[in-house]
């Protein structure tokens, strides 16, 4: 028995914090069709909802910017110098299709945890953060045999100029497991991670609260309930925060990975 459950011992029943399985498992919404499960149509209603959100924005642009499209182009903007130009200079424009489209939806993913109702960051099951992850990768890879050829690229990923020739036998295969392995599962695991846990610290506090507060009400618990309410603002807020941040963090490592591909380092 822990100490929440001794807390709500005056009347029965057991406090149980959320587990994965509780939280990130779910029953197919159409019978028979495994996989169209909630996660699924939250990342189809992100999509139409960037679709929708660019499309009001720019289909007919005004020369001065009202509503929809003012803060499109605040977020255009700020991809473009904050994203795009640092790693990819002279060629951001030409990627600002991909990088804007991918901020935009890893911030929608990652907010739909937050929306009442829903409350379900899509980045948080592994496969979504993969699929963009893969992407990335197999354009990275493409682009940087277009641009240097084949043997090129890999001589300059894992031959770097300027060192001792006796170093390149620790740092060459050091370089090409960094670039070719740990990075594409990186980019997808920081992402996912940052989404599943904060899913769960959102949804145990929550829970805290409404058992203490509505469900269990006790002297003793009463106090552990609104803990658990104000800790569930104070992180919804937080979390808000690390969801911009990991959709802004995911775009910069697409735009150093295609930067990198087009551009060999000297």
């Amino acid at each position: 028995m822990n100490a929440l459950t001794v807390l709500a011992a005056d009347t029965p029943g057991e406090f149980g914090a959320p587990t994965p399985e509780s939280l990130f498992v779910f029953e197919p919404i159409i019978p028979g069709v495994a996989w169209f499960t909630k996660p699924v149509l939250l990342a189809i209603l992100s999509s139409v909802i960037v679709l929708g959100f660019c499309w009001a924005a720019f289909a007919k642009p005004k020369i001065v910017p009202r509503g929809v499209q003012n803060v499109a182009e605040y977020g255009y903007m700020f991809v473009r110098d904050q994203v795009a130009r640092p790693f990819l200079g002279k060629d951001a424009d030409r990627w600002m299709g991909l990088l804007l489209t991918m901020f935009f939806l890893v911030l929608v993913w990652n907010l739909m945890g937050v929306v009442p109702f829903i409350q379900f960051p899509v980045a948080s099951h592994i496969a979504f953060p993969v699929v963009l992850a893969v992407t990335i990768y197999i354009l990275k890879v493409y682009l940087g045999v277009k641009h240097q050829g084949a043997i090129g690229y890999f001589k300059n990923m894992m031959f770097p100029p300027g060192l001792p020739k006796p170093i390149y036998f620790l740092l060459a295969p050091i370089e090409f497991l960094s670039n070719m392995i740990i990075a594409p599962f990186t980019h997808a695991v920081r992402l996912f991670a940052n989404m599943f846990a904060g899913h769960m610290l959102l949804a145990f506090f929550s829970m805290v609260g409404f058992w203490f507060l509505f469900e269990k009400l006790t002297p003793l618990g009463a106090p552990i309930g609104v803990l658990g309410v104000v800790m569930t603002i104070v992180f919804t807020g937080f979390e808000m925060f690390i969801q911009f941040l990991q959709a802004f963090l995911f775009a910069m490592l697409a735009a150093m990975y295609i930067g990198g591909a087009l551009h060999a380092e000297h």
